[in-house]
C-alpha cells in the first residue's frame, strides 16, 4: 500500500465543531480506517497542523490524540511546504482574512459556512482562488446525512411525482445561560460578532433546496429576537442583538413552495432536530438527519374533519420507514473523503466557493427581506 501525506491546517479547532466534527469524527477517522483509498492502491493520509490562538488547548488536543504539529501562528503554518490544504472552522468574522491568506499563500481551501459575511466578500474570494489556480470547497454536510440521502433516492426514483412544496422545521431550545449553562456560544448572539439564525442556517437550506429539488428563486423571510437578554460564559448578562429565529418562504425553479421555519426558542416536539415534508401528487415525505418516513399515494388514508370527535386514527402509523439499503457514514467525513479525492485525484466536487457564495447571498436577501417586508427576487451570481 502506498500512503500520500497531504498537510492540512485545522484553524478553529479548539471549537466545538472543528473539534468534533472535522479533526475527531472525520480527519482522524479517516486515519484509523487507513486513508482515503484512490483506485490504483494509493490512499490518501491527513497529517493535520492544528491552529488557534490558545496554546494550551491546542497543546492539550494535540497529546490527548498524539498529535504533534500545532501552532499559534497561522502565518508560519502557511509557509510550509508540506502543507497543501488550509481548512477554516473559525468564527465568521475571523474567515475572510486567514481563507485570503491561505489563498496567498498558494493552499487548496476547504472551510465551514459561511464563507463570508457578505456575497461581495464571497465572490472575491472565489475569484481570488480561481486567479490562484487553488481548489476549494465549502461544507455542506446535510447532503450527506442519511436522511436526506434516502430522501434523494426517492426523488431521483421518481417516488413523488411532481413535488408541490417542502416544509422543514429545525431547532431546539437554547438555554438562556442563566440557570443552566447555554448549548451554543454566546457570539451567535450579538449581531457584531457575525451571529444569527439567518447567517447560520440559510446557507445550509440554499443547498439543501438547490441540490435536491431546483434553484431558489425568491424569497420571503420574517425574523425575531425572541430572546433579548442571554447569559454568556463568564456569568454575564448581554443583550442578545442577533435573529433568533427565522421564518422563511422560498419559491423555487418549477413551481415548488419551500416554507422552512428556523429556531433556538422552540421545544422540539418531532422525531429529530431537523425534519423535512416532502409532497408530491404521487407520495410524500418526512426526511430528518438519520430516518425518512414515506406515504404513497395508493396507501394514503381519508381523513375527514369533524371536530365534534375525538380523533381515532393514529396518524403517524400510516406511514412507512425507507430501509437504509447501504451503511451511511459520518456526513462530515464523507465529504471530507470528496475534498481530499478531488484535491489529489483530480475527482470532481462542485460544492466551491462559489456554491458557497450562493448561501450568503440567500442570507443576505432573507436578512433584507425582513427588514423591507417584501418578497425578493434572487439574482443569478458568477465570479
Amino acid at each position: 500500500m502506498t500512503r500520500r501525506p497531504i498537510g492540512i491546517i485545522v484553524n478553529g479547532v479548539t471549537g466545538r465543531m472543528g473539534y468534533r466534527q472535522h479533526l475527531v469524527r472525520s480527519l482522524l477517522a479517516i486515519r484509523e480506517q487507513g486513508g482515503v483509498p484512490l483506485p490504483d492502491g494509493t490512499r490518501i493520509w491527513p497529517e493535520p497542523i492544528l491552529v488557534g490562538r490558545n496554546e494550551a488547548k491546542l497543546r492539550e488536543i494535540a497529546e490527548r490524540h498524539g498529535l504533534t504539529e500545532w501552532t499559534t501562528d497561522l502565518s508560519a503554518a502557511l509557509a510550509r511546504d508540506d502543507v497543501e490544504i488550509y481548512f477554516d472552522a473559525q468564527v465568521t468574522q475571523q474567515r475572510e482574512k486567514a481563507i485570503r491568506q491561505a489563498i496567498e499563500a498558494g493552499k487548496h481551501v476547504y472551510t465551514e459556512k459561511p464563507l463570508a459575511e457578505g456575497t461581495e466578500a464571497a465572490l472575491e474570494l472565489a475569484r481570488a482562488a480561481a486567479t490562484a489556480e487553488v481548489r476549494t470547497g465549502v461544507v455542506q454536510d446535510k447532503l450527506f446525512l442519511p436522511g436526506l440521502r434516502k430522501l434523494k433516492r426517492l426523488i431521483d426514483g421518481g417516488f413523488f411525482g411532481r413535488i408541490l412544496s417542502v416544509r422543514g422545521e429545525f431547532g431546539y431550545w437554547v438555554f438562556e445561560g442563566d440557570w443552566q449553562p447555554a448549548q451554543r456560544p454566546s457570539w451567535n448572539y450579538r449581531s457584531a460578532d457575525g451571529g444569527g439564525i439567518v447567517v447560520d442556517m440559510f446557507p445550509h437550506w440554499h443547498y439543501v433546496l438547490e441540490e435536491l429539488f431546483g434553484p431558489v428563486k425568491t424569497v420571503s423571510a420574517h425574523i425575531a429576537t425572541h430572546i433579548p437578554e442571554r447569559v454568556d460564559e463568564s456569568g454575564r448578562t448581554y443583550p442578545a442583538t442577533a435573529d433568533d429565529a427565522a421564518y422563511g418562504t422560498f419559491e423555487l425553479a418549477g413551481g415548488v413552495v419551500a416554507q422552512l421555519n428556523s429556531s433556538w426558542c422552540v421545544r422540539v416536539n418531532r422525531d429529530e432536530l431537523v425534519e423535512f415534508q416532502v409532497d408530491g401528487v404521487e407520495g410524500s415525505a418526512v426526511a430528518g438527519l438519520r430516518n425518512c418516513r414515506i406515504q404513497h399515494r395508493a396507501a394514503t388514508p381519508k381523513p375527514v374533519w369533524n371536530p365534534d370527535l375525538p380523533v381515532t386514527e393514529n396518524f403517524r402509523a400510516q406511514w412507512s420507514e425507507v430501509p437504509d439499503n447501504e451503511e451511511f457514514d459520518n456526513g462530515f467525513k464523507v465529504q471530507w473523503e470528496s475534498f481530499l479525492r478531488h484535491v489529489v485525484a483530480d475527482e470532481p466536487f462542485r460544492w466551491d466557493f462559489l456554491a458557497g457564495a450562493r448561501g450568503v447571498q440567500l442570507a443576505e436577501l432573507g436578512l433584507l427581506s425582513a427588514r423591507e417586508g417584501r418578497r425578493i427576487e434572487i439574482p443569478e451570481l458568477n465570479r
